[in-house]
């Protein structure tokens, strides 16, 4: 009988052909996931939380990372804070459940170790007088807020970089006051397929014209890409106007001061990746809703104008499309080989009322339906790259340029951990 050997990561890595897919035990491998949460989930900066889950002084909102559990607190100054869900004392969690809470103080509760918002330990009983609970604080977590997205990193060191996304977004997000927002409706959904899936799925709009009819309304054609090979005249003159009308656009925003330049931090020397620019919106040009127009006319901020495109970020495993009138944050936490998490969520001016100045439905439809089609089209594909027979086949480097950018810093991010 003969024995083929497992390949290792880095054997695995090595065997992708370049612009082509990962091989499918990079998907389906319980031991690739297992380095996967380590080096993209513990070791850099992710998107854990919006500011308006923790809105209040003494909110609380939990996640759990793998193994870890993390608590992104507001604390009595309204700062935002993150540590450790676990007990100085024998480890209980301190929050047991995932999702949001509100307390006065955190009180673990197994032996009802209290501690202030700030982290430090206020009362431990019974522990003799030479206990220093002072040496006893909740393990902070770094974390930074940029806009309304609240990331995190787990290392000891957290990749420094995280600056150059800082400086790119913060003007982009200032006009529309992004912390003056409030949770207008959330979606959580497990994906049956990989984490790597889930994101090779979004960087790439391919897919778009025979898959998103609602999200089309929105989007123009070109966006999803174009091959200039075999067409028309008449269709590359038509790409040639979408191009003029494109920059015609951007040309009239940046005049008014927003800021509509392409900024990436892509390749294989970056700890964090990211991506962003300013998109056209198709039809009446104002949101990403079926008629192209404002679901709240109660726009973010003391914006005036509703015609101001999607700010569009992306990160290694987040997505958002900001909008005059709201903004629709996404992002994806694995669970396992073979499932994630992708939680989505509105946000619309925090003074906005419901029925008011927004119709829910109209807001939330063409993402909820969105999101419902991406699932099956991931555990599609991911059912598809465990069969025997499956072999990658070509990004397409007009539409899918993108997905070959991911998997050559998947790569270079997995040897520079040492695999």
């Amino acid at each position: 009988m003969t024995v083929i050997p497992i390949k290792t990561h880095r054997e695995l890595l090595d065997s992708r052909e370049p612009g082509q897919g990962m091989p499918g035990d990079l998907f389906g491998r319980q031991d690739v996931f297992e380095t996967d949460m380590d080096v993209f989930f513990h070791k850099r900066w992710i998107l854990v939380a919006v500011t308006a889950d923790v809105p209040e002084p003494g909110d609380v909102y939990a996640i759990d990372i793998g193994k870890a559990s993390v608590l992104i607190v507001r604390d009595d100054d309204e700062n935002i804070r993150a540590f450790r869900n676990v007990c100085r004392h024998r480890g209980s969690r301190l929050v047991k459940n995932a999702g949001k809470v509100s307390v006065g103080m955190l009180v673990c509760p197994y032996h009802q170790w209290t501690y202030d918002l700030d982290g430090s330990l206020r009362h431990a009983t019974h522990m003799g007088k030479e206990f220093d609970k002072d040496c006893k604080s909740l393990i902070p977590v770094h974390v930074k807020v940029v806009g309304a997205h609240v990331f995190v990193c787990l290392a000891d060191e957290a990749p420094e970089d995280i600056a150059k996304l800082e400086a790119a977004m913060t003007p982009r997000f200032a006009p529309h006051e992004m912390q003056r927002t409030k949770i207008a409706y959330e979606m959580d959904i497990v994906e049956n397929g990989n984490w790597k899936l889930v994101m090779e799925n979004n960087r790439e709009c391919y897919h778009c014209g025979g898959t998103h009819p609602e999200l089309t309304q929105s989007f123009l054609a070109h966006d999803f890409g174009f091959c200039p090979d075999g067409q028309s005249e008449e269709s590359l003159a038509d790409y040639e106007q979408y191009l003029a009308n494109n920059a015609a656009r951007k040309e009239e925003w940046e005049k008014d001061g927003y800021i509509c330049e392409l900024v990436e931090s892509l390749d294989e020397s970056v700890e964090t990746n990211f991506r962003s620019q300013r998109l056209v919106i198709a039809g009446a040009g104002e949101s990403q809703t079926m008629d192209t127009k404002v679901a709240s006319t109660k726009l973010l901020g003391n914006l005036q104008r509703r015609d101001l495109g999607d700010v569009h970020m992306w990160g290694h495993h987040s997505w958002t499309h900001v909008m005059s009138d709201h903004a629709v944050i996404a992002y994806a936490i694995p669970l396992a080989p073979d499932k994630t998490r992708v939680r989505t969520i509105w946000l619309v001016n925090e003074d906005a009322v419901e029925g008011v100045d927004y119709d829910l439905k109209k807001l939330t439809e063409v993402w909820i339906a969105t999101t419902t089609q991406d699932a099956e089209l991931v555990g599609n594909t991911h059912s598809g790259t465990q069969d025997p027979g499956y072999v990658p086949g070509p990004y397409s480097k007009y539409t899918e340029d993108a997905l070959e950018q991911f998997a050559r810093w998947y790569d270079a991010r997995i040897k520079a951990s040492g695999v």
